[in-house]
Protein backbone atom coordinates (compact mmCIF):
# COMPACT_ATOMS: atom_id res chain seq x y z
CA UNK A 1 0.00 0.00 0.00
CA UNK A 2 1.09 3.56 -0.80
CA UNK A 3 0.06 6.45 0.86
CA UNK A 4 0.92 10.16 -0.07
CA UNK A 5 0.25 14.01 1.20
CA UNK A 6 1.43 16.92 -0.53
CA UNK A 7 2.63 18.92 2.93
CA UNK A 8 3.71 22.76 3.27
CA UNK A 9 7.22 22.84 4.51
CA UNK A 10 7.91 26.42 6.43
CA UNK A 11 6.14 29.12 4.49
CA UNK A 12 9.27 31.61 5.31
CA UNK A 13 11.98 29.32 4.27
CA UNK A 14 14.95 31.83 4.67
CA UNK A 15 16.08 33.01 0.85
CA UNK A 16 19.13 35.04 -0.36
CA UNK A 17 17.50 38.36 0.15
CA UNK A 18 16.88 37.24 4.06
CA UNK A 19 20.26 36.16 4.52
CA UNK A 20 21.47 39.82 2.58
CA UNK A 21 19.48 41.87 5.12
CA UNK A 22 20.79 39.82 8.17
CA UNK A 23 24.22 40.12 7.09
CA UNK A 24 23.96 43.88 6.02
CA UNK A 25 25.01 43.49 2.07
CA UNK A 26 23.76 43.35 -1.18
CA UNK A 27 21.82 40.33 -2.60
CA UNK A 28 24.50 40.02 -4.92
CA UNK A 29 27.17 39.96 -2.59
CA UNK A 30 25.45 37.58 -1.02
CA UNK A 31 25.40 35.26 -4.58
CA UNK A 32 29.50 36.17 -4.87
CA UNK A 33 30.41 34.47 -1.41
CA UNK A 34 28.16 31.38 -2.65
CA UNK A 35 29.84 31.17 -5.82
CA UNK A 36 33.28 31.72 -4.05
CA UNK A 37 33.72 35.05 -6.75
CA UNK A 38 36.68 37.04 -6.35
CA UNK A 39 36.45 40.82 -4.49
CA UNK A 40 34.30 39.72 -1.20
CA UNK A 41 36.64 40.91 1.50
CA UNK A 42 37.22 37.99 4.45
CA UNK A 43 34.60 40.22 6.59
CA UNK A 44 32.09 40.22 4.21
CA UNK A 45 32.23 36.44 3.52
CA UNK A 46 32.54 35.55 7.13
CA UNK A 47 28.98 37.59 8.13
CA UNK A 48 27.06 36.18 5.34
CA UNK A 49 28.00 32.66 5.97
CA UNK A 50 27.18 33.04 9.85
CA UNK A 51 23.91 34.85 8.78
CA UNK A 52 22.98 31.79 6.52
CA UNK A 53 24.01 29.49 9.29
CA UNK A 54 21.27 31.84 11.66
CA UNK A 55 18.98 31.29 9.25
CA UNK A 56 19.36 27.81 7.90
CA UNK A 57 19.88 28.88 4.41
CA UNK A 58 20.58 26.69 1.86
CA UNK A 59 21.47 27.58 -1.68
CA UNK A 60 19.18 25.74 -4.16
CA UNK A 61 21.18 24.20 -6.91
CA UNK A 62 18.42 23.43 -8.49
CA UNK A 63 16.58 26.17 -8.84
CA UNK A 64 19.83 27.72 -10.38
CA UNK A 65 19.74 25.04 -12.79
CA UNK A 66 15.86 26.25 -13.55
CA UNK A 67 17.65 29.40 -15.35
CA UNK A 68 18.93 27.07 -18.65
CA UNK A 69 16.83 23.55 -17.80
CA UNK A 70 16.23 21.04 -15.32
CA UNK A 71 19.12 19.10 -14.23
CA UNK A 72 16.75 15.81 -14.54
CA UNK A 73 18.23 14.01 -11.89
CA UNK A 74 16.58 12.42 -8.91
CA UNK A 75 18.94 11.72 -5.80
CA UNK A 76 18.52 8.83 -3.18
CA UNK A 77 19.63 8.49 0.23
CA UNK A 78 19.71 4.90 1.18
CA UNK A 79 20.88 1.93 3.88
CA UNK A 80 24.37 0.90 2.65
CA UNK A 81 23.14 -2.69 2.94
CA UNK A 82 22.99 -6.20 0.76
CA UNK A 83 19.98 -7.34 2.62
CA UNK A 84 17.36 -8.46 0.08
CA UNK A 85 14.73 -6.07 1.22
CA UNK A 86 16.15 -2.55 1.44
CA UNK A 87 18.59 -3.85 -1.96
CA UNK A 88 15.46 -4.61 -4.00
CA UNK A 89 13.54 -1.51 -3.28
CA UNK A 90 16.89 0.34 -4.37
CA UNK A 91 16.73 -1.83 -8.06
CA UNK A 92 13.68 -1.13 -8.11
CA UNK A 93 13.69 2.95 -8.15
CA UNK A 94 16.81 2.67 -10.31
CA UNK A 95 14.81 0.66 -12.95
CA UNK A 96 12.39 3.19 -12.96
CA UNK A 97 14.42 6.28 -12.87
CA UNK A 98 16.01 5.25 -16.01
CA UNK A 99 12.43 4.76 -17.41
CA UNK A 100 11.65 8.39 -17.05
CA UNK A 101 14.79 9.67 -18.55
CA UNK A 102 16.07 11.24 -15.37
CA UNK A 103 19.47 10.71 -14.06
CA UNK A 104 19.97 8.51 -10.48
CA UNK A 105 22.61 9.77 -7.81
CA UNK A 106 22.86 7.60 -4.89
CA UNK A 107 24.65 8.00 -1.25
CA UNK A 108 24.23 5.52 0.87
CA UNK A 109 24.05 5.78 4.50
CA UNK A 110 25.33 3.47 7.02
CA UNK A 111 23.73 2.01 9.86
CA UNK A 112 24.84 3.48 13.16
CA UNK A 113 25.50 6.76 11.81
CA UNK A 114 22.67 9.22 12.77
CA UNK A 115 23.76 12.42 11.13
CA UNK A 116 23.93 10.40 7.81
CA UNK A 117 21.18 11.30 6.37
CA UNK A 118 21.76 14.79 6.79
CA UNK A 119 24.84 14.75 5.15
CA UNK A 120 23.40 12.32 2.61
CA UNK A 121 20.68 15.19 1.37
CA UNK A 122 23.05 18.36 1.85
CA UNK A 123 25.47 16.22 -0.64
CA UNK A 124 22.27 15.60 -2.79
CA UNK A 125 21.00 19.15 -2.75
CA UNK A 126 25.11 20.80 -3.74
CA UNK A 127 24.86 18.31 -7.02
CA UNK A 128 21.20 20.08 -7.48
CA UNK A 129 19.10 17.12 -8.23
CA UNK A 130 15.64 18.40 -8.94
CA UNK A 131 13.82 15.25 -6.09
CA UNK A 132 15.09 13.20 -3.48
CA UNK A 133 14.35 9.44 -2.84
CA UNK A 134 14.70 8.67 0.81
CA UNK A 135 14.97 4.80 1.62
CA UNK A 136 16.12 5.21 4.71
CA UNK A 137 14.06 1.74 7.38
CA UNK A 138 16.55 2.25 10.17
CA UNK A 139 15.16 4.61 13.13
CA UNK A 140 18.32 6.08 14.32
CA UNK A 141 17.17 6.53 17.69
CA UNK A 142 18.62 10.00 19.29
CA UNK A 143 19.41 11.48 15.44
CA UNK A 144 19.69 14.54 15.43
CA UNK A 145 18.81 17.13 12.72
CA UNK A 146 16.81 14.64 10.92
CA UNK A 147 13.63 16.55 11.85
CA UNK A 148 14.72 19.76 11.19
CA UNK A 149 15.84 18.90 7.30
CA UNK A 150 14.06 21.47 5.14
CA UNK A 151 14.32 20.17 1.70
CA UNK A 152 13.70 22.82 -1.13
CA UNK A 153 12.79 20.28 -3.94
CA UNK A 154 9.88 17.43 -3.72
CA UNK A 155 10.57 14.23 -1.67
CA UNK A 156 9.61 10.77 -1.51
CA UNK A 157 10.06 8.88 1.79
CA UNK A 158 9.65 4.75 1.52
CA UNK A 159 8.69 2.13 3.88
CA UNK A 160 9.24 5.00 6.76
CA UNK A 161 7.58 7.64 8.48
CA UNK A 162 8.38 11.22 7.19
CA UNK A 163 10.97 12.88 8.78
CA UNK A 164 11.96 16.04 6.60
CA UNK A 165 10.55 19.06 5.92
CA UNK A 166 10.04 19.95 2.23
CA UNK A 167 7.71 21.55 -0.48
CA UNK A 168 5.56 18.20 -0.91
CA UNK A 169 6.72 15.13 0.92
CA UNK A 170 5.03 11.85 -0.46
CA UNK A 171 5.05 8.62 1.25
CA UNK A 172 5.04 5.02 -0.41
CA UNK A 173 5.98 1.27 0.80
CA UNK A 174 4.03 1.91 4.17
CA UNK A 175 2.36 -1.76 4.12
CA UNK A 176 3.68 -4.48 5.84
CA UNK A 177 1.68 -4.40 8.52
CA UNK A 178 -1.56 -5.27 6.28
CA UNK A 179 1.02 -7.75 4.67
CA UNK A 180 1.72 -9.26 8.41
CA UNK A 181 -1.75 -9.21 9.04
CA UNK A 182 -2.81 -11.35 5.80
CA UNK A 183 0.56 -14.16 7.15
CA UNK A 184 -0.86 -14.43 10.27
CA UNK A 185 -4.55 -15.00 9.15
CA UNK A 186 -3.57 -17.45 6.95
CA UNK A 187 -2.21 -19.49 9.63
CA UNK A 188 -5.57 -19.03 11.66
CA UNK A 189 -7.52 -19.65 8.96
CA UNK A 190 -6.01 -23.16 8.79
CA UNK A 191 -7.11 -23.82 12.21
CA UNK A 192 -3.67 -22.87 15.09
CA UNK A 193 -4.68 -21.81 17.70
CA UNK A 194 -2.33 -18.76 17.79
CA UNK A 195 0.95 -17.85 16.12
CA UNK A 196 3.78 -17.21 17.16
CA UNK A 197 6.83 -14.70 15.48
CA UNK A 198 9.56 -14.29 15.01
CA UNK A 199 10.58 -10.62 14.57
CA UNK A 200 13.15 -8.33 12.75
CA UNK A 201 15.56 -5.92 14.90
CA UNK A 202 12.92 -3.33 15.87
CA UNK A 203 15.12 -0.46 15.07
CA UNK A 204 13.54 -0.80 11.39
CA UNK A 205 10.45 0.35 10.61
CA UNK A 206 9.07 -2.65 8.76
CA UNK A 207 10.33 -4.56 11.39
CA UNK A 208 7.86 -2.70 13.85
CA UNK A 209 5.18 -2.48 11.23
CA UNK A 210 5.13 -6.58 10.62
CA UNK A 211 5.39 -6.98 14.47
CA UNK A 212 2.14 -4.82 14.59
CA UNK A 213 0.33 -6.88 12.13
CA UNK A 214 0.98 -9.86 13.74
CA UNK A 215 -0.18 -8.83 17.29
CA UNK A 216 -3.54 -6.58 16.06
CA UNK A 217 -4.47 -10.09 13.82
CA UNK A 218 -4.35 -12.03 17.23
CA UNK A 219 -6.41 -9.53 19.14
CA UNK A 220 -8.88 -9.10 16.91
CA UNK A 221 -9.76 -12.56 16.71
CA UNK A 222 -9.21 -12.97 20.82
CA UNK A 223 -6.48 -15.00 20.42
CA UNK A 224 -3.27 -14.86 22.73
CA UNK A 225 -0.55 -13.21 21.68
CA UNK A 226 2.54 -15.22 22.76
CA UNK A 227 6.17 -13.51 23.40
CA UNK A 228 7.99 -12.44 20.39
CA UNK A 229 11.36 -13.54 19.86
CA UNK A 230 13.49 -10.85 18.30
CA UNK A 231 16.43 -11.72 15.43
CA UNK A 232 18.63 -9.43 13.66
CA UNK A 233 17.16 -11.10 9.62
CA UNK A 234 19.86 -13.74 9.71
CA UNK A 235 19.36 -16.85 9.07
CA UNK A 236 21.29 -17.82 11.95
CA UNK A 237 19.20 -15.75 14.26
CA UNK A 238 16.04 -17.55 12.53
CA UNK A 239 18.01 -21.03 13.99
CA UNK A 240 18.49 -19.62 17.39
CA UNK A 241 15.16 -18.76 17.79
CA UNK A 242 14.18 -22.17 16.35
CA UNK A 243 15.72 -24.11 18.86
CA UNK A 244 14.08 -22.08 21.51
CA UNK A 245 10.80 -22.59 19.68
CA UNK A 246 11.28 -26.60 19.53
CA UNK A 247 11.06 -26.95 23.45
CA UNK A 248 7.48 -25.50 23.23
CA UNK A 249 5.11 -28.65 21.95
CA UNK A 250 2.75 -26.19 21.61
CA UNK A 251 4.12 -23.98 18.99
CA UNK A 252 2.15 -25.20 16.12
CA UNK A 253 2.33 -22.14 14.13
CA UNK A 254 5.49 -19.15 13.25
CA UNK A 255 5.15 -15.82 11.39
CA UNK A 256 8.74 -15.05 10.87
CA UNK A 257 9.54 -11.36 9.72
CA UNK A 258 11.77 -12.37 6.77
CA UNK A 259 12.56 -15.46 4.91
CA UNK A 260 15.60 -15.82 5.59
CA UNK A 261 15.01 -15.98 9.30
CA UNK A 262 12.44 -18.58 8.39
CA UNK A 263 14.93 -20.52 6.84
CA UNK A 264 16.61 -20.96 9.67
CA UNK A 265 14.02 -21.69 11.89
CA UNK A 266 13.39 -24.88 9.55
CA UNK A 267 16.17 -25.78 10.26
CA UNK A 268 16.46 -26.05 13.96
CA UNK A 269 13.03 -27.08 14.07
CA UNK A 270 13.71 -30.22 11.76
CA UNK A 271 16.98 -30.90 13.34
CA UNK A 272 14.90 -31.02 16.84
CA UNK A 273 12.00 -33.78 15.62
CA UNK A 274 9.80 -30.84 14.70
CA UNK A 275 8.58 -31.43 11.26
CA UNK A 276 7.25 -28.90 8.78
CA UNK A 277 4.44 -28.39 8.50
CA UNK A 278 2.92 -31.85 10.00
CA UNK A 279 3.75 -30.19 13.28
CA UNK A 280 4.87 -26.52 13.03
CA UNK A 281 4.10 -24.26 10.07
CA UNK A 282 6.09 -21.74 9.29
CA UNK A 283 5.31 -18.63 6.97
CA UNK A 284 8.36 -15.75 6.16
CA UNK A 285 7.78 -12.42 4.25
CA UNK A 286 9.86 -11.37 1.08
CA UNK A 287 9.21 -14.48 -1.27
CA UNK A 288 13.23 -14.35 -2.07
CA UNK A 289 14.65 -16.71 -5.30
CA UNK A 290 15.26 -19.01 -2.36
CA UNK A 291 12.41 -19.62 -0.81
CA UNK A 292 10.58 -21.92 -3.26
CA UNK A 293 13.46 -24.35 -3.48
CA UNK A 294 14.26 -24.89 0.18
CA UNK A 295 12.53 -28.15 1.74
CA UNK A 296 9.77 -27.64 2.24
CA UNK A 297 9.53 -24.32 0.23
CA UNK A 298 8.04 -21.76 2.02
CA UNK A 299 5.00 -20.14 2.35
CA UNK A 300 5.89 -15.92 2.46
CA UNK A 301 4.67 -12.77 1.75
CA UNK A 302 5.52 -11.46 -1.26
CA UNK A 303 6.83 -7.60 -1.23
CA UNK A 304 5.91 -5.46 -4.52
CA UNK A 305 9.11 -3.88 -4.65
CA UNK A 306 8.62 -2.77 -8.17
CA UNK A 307 4.68 -1.34 -7.77
CA UNK A 308 6.45 0.76 -4.61
CA UNK A 309 8.79 2.02 -6.86
CA UNK A 310 6.81 2.77 -10.01
CA UNK A 311 3.92 4.16 -8.05
CA UNK A 312 6.29 6.18 -5.48
CA UNK A 313 8.29 7.77 -8.62
CA UNK A 314 5.39 8.29 -10.57
CA UNK A 315 4.35 10.95 -8.00
CA UNK A 316 7.47 12.36 -7.61
CA UNK A 317 7.86 12.99 -10.60
CA UNK A 318 5.00 14.49 -11.52
CA UNK A 319 5.30 16.55 -8.19
CA UNK A 320 8.79 17.69 -9.54
CA UNK A 321 7.37 18.92 -13.40
CA UNK A 322 3.82 20.18 -11.91
CA UNK A 323 4.94 22.33 -8.59
CA UNK A 324 1.55 24.10 -8.48
CA UNK A 325 -0.76 20.90 -9.02
CA UNK A 326 -2.35 18.09 -6.57
CA UNK A 327 -0.18 15.17 -5.70
CA UNK A 328 -1.12 12.22 -7.88
CA UNK A 329 -3.77 9.92 -6.26
CA UNK A 330 -2.98 7.28 -4.13
CA UNK A 331 -2.34 3.13 -5.24
CA UNK A 332 -3.08 0.20 -3.54
CA UNK A 333 -0.50 -2.35 -4.71
CA UNK A 334 -1.56 -6.55 -4.05
CA UNK A 335 -0.73 -8.05 -1.15
CA UNK A 336 0.26 -11.70 -2.41
CA UNK A 337 0.48 -14.46 -0.74
CA UNK A 338 2.52 -17.39 -2.04
CA UNK A 339 1.48 -20.08 -0.09
CA UNK A 340 3.66 -23.24 -0.88
CA UNK A 341 4.34 -26.63 1.60
CA UNK A 342 5.64 -25.11 4.63
CA UNK A 343 2.03 -24.32 6.03
CA UNK A 344 -0.67 -26.87 6.70
CA UNK A 345 -3.41 -27.26 9.62
CA UNK A 346 -2.06 -28.11 12.60
CA UNK A 347 -2.00 -32.31 13.53
CA UNK A 348 -4.71 -34.48 12.23
CA UNK A 349 -6.55 -31.98 9.83
CA UNK A 350 -6.34 -32.10 6.52
CA UNK A 351 -3.60 -30.20 3.93
CA UNK A 352 -4.52 -26.52 2.18
CA UNK A 353 -3.92 -26.21 -1.23
CA UNK A 354 -1.32 -25.17 -2.93
CA UNK A 355 -0.71 -22.06 -4.80
CA UNK A 356 -0.93 -18.50 -4.63
CA UNK A 357 -3.13 -16.40 -2.81
CA UNK A 358 -4.04 -12.51 -3.39
CA UNK A 359 -5.73 -10.24 -0.40
CA UNK A 360 -5.82 -6.72 0.95
CA UNK A 361 -6.66 -6.32 4.66
CA UNK A 362 -7.72 -3.69 7.41
CA UNK A 363 -4.80 -1.76 9.29
CA UNK A 364 -4.20 -2.94 12.81
CA UNK A 365 -3.72 -0.59 15.76
CA UNK A 366 -0.86 1.08 17.86
CA UNK A 367 2.95 -0.54 18.10
CA UNK A 368 3.85 -3.02 20.60
CA UNK A 369 7.43 -3.79 20.17
CA UNK A 370 8.55 -6.79 21.49
CA UNK A 371 11.15 -6.37 24.62
CA UNK A 372 14.66 -7.86 24.58
CA UNK A 373 15.06 -11.45 24.90
CA UNK A 374 11.91 -13.08 23.94
CA UNK A 375 10.24 -11.15 26.37
CA UNK A 376 6.42 -10.44 26.18
CA UNK A 377 4.92 -7.38 24.47
CA UNK A 378 5.11 -4.06 26.23
CA UNK A 379 1.47 -2.41 26.04
CA UNK A 380 0.85 0.76 26.49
Amino acid sequence: MTRGSARSGNASAPRSVDVARLAGVSQKTVSRVFNDEQYVSAEVRRRVLEAAEELGYRRNNAARALASGRTRSIGVVTLGTALYGPASLLMGVERVVRDTGYALRVVNTMEGDPAGMAGAVDSLLDQGVDGIVISEPIDEAGAEGDSSLRIDVPVLVLGAPSSVTALTVLTAGDGADLMAHTATEHLLELGHPTVHHLAGPQRWYAARDRFEGWRATLAKHGRAVPPAIEGDWSAASGYRAGRELAEDRDVTAVFAANDDMAIGLIRALTEAGRRVPEDVSVVGFDDIPVAAYVTPPLTTVRQPFDAVAQEGLKRLVHAIENPDAAPLPVGAPPIDLIVRASTAPPPSRTPPARGRRTASRSRGGAHHPPQPNGGPPSHH
